[in-house]
């Protein structure tokens, strides 16, 4: 790429933005939990697709031991202790974290959304350290929890935003803290995935698998009969008792960059233009626009319009690209006085664009190191990253103190899904809407099980 296109003063820069002090700017300094020379003994709940992900992973850095595993499905539990015969394996977390707490140094959450916070809060309450999958909570009075309780306990915390790691989303980070495009006004952000259901709720029961607990795996959501194909395993996501939608999973991953760039809290106003609430699915297709408080990054308010389901985004002219060029299956666009900023999702360069013209950038000069064309290790970064920081040799990037900002943006969105059309109007202090029938759903009501 050619050099000096952009004019910046790379001092004043670094002093603000450097890429050292965007980690440090979101977490707070943890104190190690273990001596130096020890290894880190870990317990998995969840050991599906995702939660074996997480299980590589961890797993993958050289001071790490897996010493449980736990799953309500004993498929997935022997599947994963054939490759960690030693570990020990439980079907029900809570007999796991009790009976061996003092065998387990850090956890690893990786369930469906709605038993993030349950499993997490046992944890953190016998002060272990926690990599929680995102979003991070079902509820936004657990998000806030979670928070409090890491901060108190100053525990080692990461949610699994992995491309929260990644070189082209810190690159992103750091174009935008430049000014590369001026003070942004406006984000347009969007996936076709369809994580909603439009259906009826359905009938009658199945037999549950014999492999499956399937009131374990219920957890502390409604019970309700077993369906097969509604649920477990993989649908969860589209139910309102156990997942957030498409929001709470590709929005998490891509309002990540632009909400730690911009330096943004939580939104005052949320909208989502959708269907009728069923009060069982989530819609297939939501567009959410949010208002945020300025930021110096942004002008004095930033408007944030989120698409998804299938065929999102919706045609816009801040999202027509140079050369009749067709937009990334899902990204994000920054709106600036002084230019746009494509940021497709992911392992991608973000790319300027001025007067419908793209604008070749110097980004050697941002001193990440080469550009990245072998994207190879990037998705251990971030786990490796929380076992460092449990072993007292790194700070985590997305601690729970800048993720549950984060996923309380996302939930306050999700919410705004069951009042379509109609503005909300979200008082941070209080933690409450305007709107007093929306605040029933800021917290679930917790079954027994």
């Amino acid at each position: 790429m050619s050099k000096n296109i952009e004019s910046i003063d790379r001092r004043e820069f670094v002093k603000k933005s450097g890429l050292g002090l965007l980690t440090a700017a979101l977490a707070p300094s943890f104190l190690a939990n273990l001596k130096a020379g020890e290894r880190l003994r870990t317990a998995h709940i969840g050991l599906g697709s995702m939660g074996m992900a997480d299980l590589g992973a961890i797993s993958s850095h050289e001071l790490v031991d897996v010493a449980f595993l736990c799953d309500v499905d004993s498929e997935n539990l022997a599947k994963a202790h054939a490759l960690h015969p030693n570990a020990k394996i439980y079907t029900d977390y809570r007999i796991m974290l009790k009976d061996m707490k003092n065998e387990i140094d850090a956890v690893v959450v990786s369930t469906p959304d709605h038993t993030h916070a349950p499993a997490s809060l046992m944890a953190m309450k016998m002060n272990k350290p926690v990599y929680c999958q995102k979003p991070l909570t079902h509820h936004v009075s657990e998000a806030r929890k979670m928070k409090k309780i890491a901060e108190k306990k100053n525990l080692v915390t990461q949610m699994g935003i992995q491309v929260h790691s990644f070189y082209d989303y810190k690159l992103a980070t750091l174009l935008i803290q430049s000014g590369i495009i001026g003070k942004v006004h406006t984000v347009r952000a969007w996936s076709p995935k369809n994580w909603g259901y439009d259906g009826p709720e359905p009938t009658g029961s199945d037999p549950v698998p014999a492999t499956l607990d399937w009131n374990l795996w219920q957890g502390t959501a409604p019970e309700r009969p077993f369906k097969e194909g509604y649920y477990h395993p993989g649908n969860w996501r589209k139910i309102m008792d156990y997942g957030c939608g498409t929001l709470g999973d590709m929005g998490v991953h891509i309002f990540d960059t632009p909400y730690n760039a911009l330096q943004l809290d939580v939104p005052e106003t949320i909208l989502n233009e959708c269907r009728l609430s069923t009060g069982f699915g989530f819609p297939e297709h939501n567009m959410v626009t949010y208002e945020f408080p300025g930021t110096e990054y942004t002008a004095e308010k930033l408007k944030w319009i989120w698409y998804d389901g299938p065929g999102a985004p919706s045609e816009h002219p801040d999202l027509i690209l140079p050369n009749g060029d067709e937009l990334p299956d899902q990204g994000a666009m920054f709106m600036g006085d002084k230019g746009r900023l494509l940021l497709p999702h992911f392992q991608q360069l973000p790319r300027k664009i001025v007067d419908g013209k793209y604008v070749e950038m110097d980004i050697e000069s941002f001193n990440l190191g080469k550009p990245v064309k072998d994207y190879e290790g990037e998705s251990k970064k971030h786990y490796h990253q929380f076992v460092d920081a449990c072993m007292g040799k790194a700070e985590t990037s997305a601690p729970f103190s800048y993720a549950a900002r984060l996923t309380e943006t996302i939930l306050l969105g999700v919410i705004a899904g069951r009042f379509p059309n109609q503005t909300l109007h979200w008082n941070s202090k209080k933690a409450k809407f305007d709107e007093k029938e929306a605040n029933e759903f800021l917290k679930g009501k917790y079954r027994k099980f």
